[in-house]
């Protein structure tokens, strides 16, 4: 006799704990499996963090602007390393390190490499090794030649870099080669060093202020000597993370960009060297966030839940704060008076919070859709609202 496994329908629940007065919080809403047909469509349910910004500089110095994140997945959840002057004493960029188990709290900020011999090192991009090693390349300046180049920097359990307990003061033999390159000697690289890991090799994306246009690919056996692969896509806008995931059956290569300004835009492959033309991820939700000058994906396995970004509301990018989004699944709340109640943001990749009225009970029924925030997954769930209640997706 063969055996059925049959998988149980969706359903919403209430469960112990405490939301804020005027809202309920839901639980359960991450992405899943990274489905290739909604990025190439571009039906995407991403929804801003109401925490805005997520993280903010620290208070006791004056020099305050954090940018450039990398979300790097380890055993308890992830971390997270970011370019800034986090609340210091001078404006010299360095790179810092936070941990998280869930994007809601932010343990151990640290510095993990101080800019050294250089004005700046930051632009940081990060993975994190099969034998649990992390390699970090990020922007170093000024070079030999007044120019930004990449840098990298290695560690075997994420407390010492380069061979030195952090943090590591970096050095101009930090400074990467990039074989085939005709015009690296003079290039440009300033906040476009993106570091992918695959099949035993790494991978480097990059532009360059004095070659713009166009995202590069080289390729190295160990991290720091690169040679030239070519062209990958051409667009007028800076390449700042790629990842690898599989949909379908088939291998995609994830690339996020921006500019400067008030988008972001992604690339799609795969074979992770030729990327179709750049399709635009979202707007600036505000004032807060007017100029972006960064974006790092968080993924988790083969899930892609979201990114994080900086921003500031100045042109001078000297402000910059980092803020989030995460592609949810959609949730509503439709009362028994026909009334919709629908989130009015995430709290960290899982959460989503829908205001209510602040005093008694809501009747209705929940309506849950998928992250392409239009195909019902359950419909039609009855439950009462209360005020600072928090209820899970199963």
């Amino acid at each position: 006799m063969t055996g059925v496994m049959c998988m149980a329908a969706p359903s919403i629940r209430q469960i112990d704990g405490q939301a804020e007065l005027g809202t309920v919080e839901i639980h359960g809403l991450s992405a899943g499996d990274f489905n290739a047909d909604l990025w190439t469509s571009g039906k995407l349910n991403i929804v801003a963090d109401v925490r805005h910004p997520m993280i903010a500089p620290r208070k006791s110095g004056m020099w305050r602007n954090i940018y450039a994140p990398a979300a790097v997945e380890v055993e308890n959840g992830w971390r997270l390393f970011y370019g800034a002057w986090d609340g210091v004493h001078s404006g010299n960029d360095r790179i810092y390190s936070v941990e998280t188990a869930d994007f809601l709290d932010f343990d151990n900020r640290q510095i993990v490499i101080e800019n050294g011999d250089f004005i700046h090192v930051c632009n940081v991009s990060a993975v994190r090794l099969p034998d649990g090693s992390y390699r970090l390349m990020c922007t170093a300046y000024p070079d030999g030649n007044g120019k930004n180049k990449p840098s990298t920097y290695v560690s075997p359990d994420g407390a010492a870099w380069n061979g030195s307990k952090a943090p590591y003061p970096a050095k101009m033999s930090d400074i990467i080669s990039i074989e085939g390159y005709d015009h690296y000697k003079d290039a440009d690289i300033n906040g476009m060093n993106v570091i992918l890991y695959e099949d035993g090799v790494f991978r480097l994306y990059f532009n360059a202020f004095t070659d713009f246009g166009k995202v590069y690919r080289a390729t190295s056996t160990d991290g720091k000597n690169y040679k030239f692969d070519g062209k990958a896509l051409d667009v007028r806008s800076v390449v700042n993370d790629v990842k690898k995931f599989t949909s379908g059956g088939k291998t995609w290569y994830l690339m996020g960009l921006h500019m400067n300004g008030d988008k972001l835009w992604y690339a799609l492959s795969n074979d992770g060297m030729t990327f179709s033309p750049a399709q635009e991820l979202i707007k600036n939700q505000d004032a807060a966030d007017r100029y972006i000058v960064a974006i790092g994906w968080v993924t988790k396995g083969n899930r892609l839940l979201g990114f994080i970004y900086g921003a500031g509301e100045v042109g001078g990018l000297n402000r910059n704060r980092l803020f989030a989004r995460w592609l949810q699944k959609k949730v509503e709340f439709v009362a028994e008076d026909g009334t919709r109640y629908q989130a009015k943001g995430a709290l960290g990749p899982d959460r989503a919070i829908i205001e209510v009225p602040r005093d008694g009970q809501v009747k209705g029924h929940f309506v849950v859709y998928a992250e392409d925030g239009s195909t019902v997954i359950l419909d039609k769930a009855p439950a009462a609202l209360m005020s600072g209640g928090v209820y899970v997706l199963e």
